[in-house]
């Protein structure tokens, strides 16, 4: 039961630490938002991670030979979806900019907790990659479908609980963030600043070699 503890844990880091441009986009959304609604978006990635994490544990290697074939496909559906939202930030952004300048504008309304949990789970979702990187640690560590249901139970949880956590973190940094830049320049620098970094990492996945 440790051993699967510890490789949740292993896990849900292992595939939630390194930034990515769902990170760029949970940090800015934050930042432009609140934390309430920063915490619920980072709740979306983790249920994605839980969600390929428990695929992995029930699949294995069939689940993942299945998903291979379409994962091209998908990949191109996540770097539209990525650039797409690049876009809307950096437009949305210099919208607010100009609006905050003019009084009597009316104002976008920011997306609400539960439009951020919906949002962000639906991008991380469109990463099937994922579930390939949970079999194959899956199969490594649990012996796939040596390992029994209690211990399956506990490697998801802890995937979730570890992937969670780091959202958390990065949700709160995107508060810390906001309160920071509260100017007109500030919050339009970040906005920016997050849909370059969402461009750039949508165009490497789009032109990365040995994706398929």
């Amino acid at each position: 039961m440790t051993a699967a503890l510890l490789a949740g844990l292993l896990a849900g880091y292992g595939i939630a630490v390194p930034v990515g441009a769902v990170a760029a986009h949970l940090v800015s959304l934050t930042a432009r938002t609140s934390l309430r609604t920063g915490v619920c978006a980072a709740l979306g990635v983790a249920t994605a991670d839980g969600f390929y994490a428990l695929a992995a544990t029930l699949g294995g290697t069939a689940l993942a030979a299945a998903l291979r074939p379409v994962l091209g496909p998908l990949r191109w559906v996540c770097v539209l979806v990525l650039l797409a939202l690049a876009v809307r930030s950096a437009a949305g952004a210099v919208r607010r900019h100009r609006d905050d300048g003019a009084p009597g504008r009316p104002r976008a309304t920011p997306p609400g907790p539960a439009a951020a949990y919906l949002g962000l789970l639906g991008i991380t979702l469109l990463n099937p990659t994922t579930v390939i990187y949970f079999a194959a640690l899956v199969l490594g560590s649990q012996g796939g479908a040596a390992a029994g249901v209690p211990e399956r139970a506990v490697f998801v949880a802890a995937a979730f609980a570890a992937s969670a956590s780091w959202q958390f973190l990065l949700a709160g940094g995107g508060a810390l963030l906001g309160r920071a830049l509260t100017g007109r320049r500030g919050r339009l620098v970040t906005a920016l600043v997050a849909s370059a970094v969402m461009t750039v990492l949508a165009l490497r996945m789009a032109f990365s070699p040995g994706q398929t």
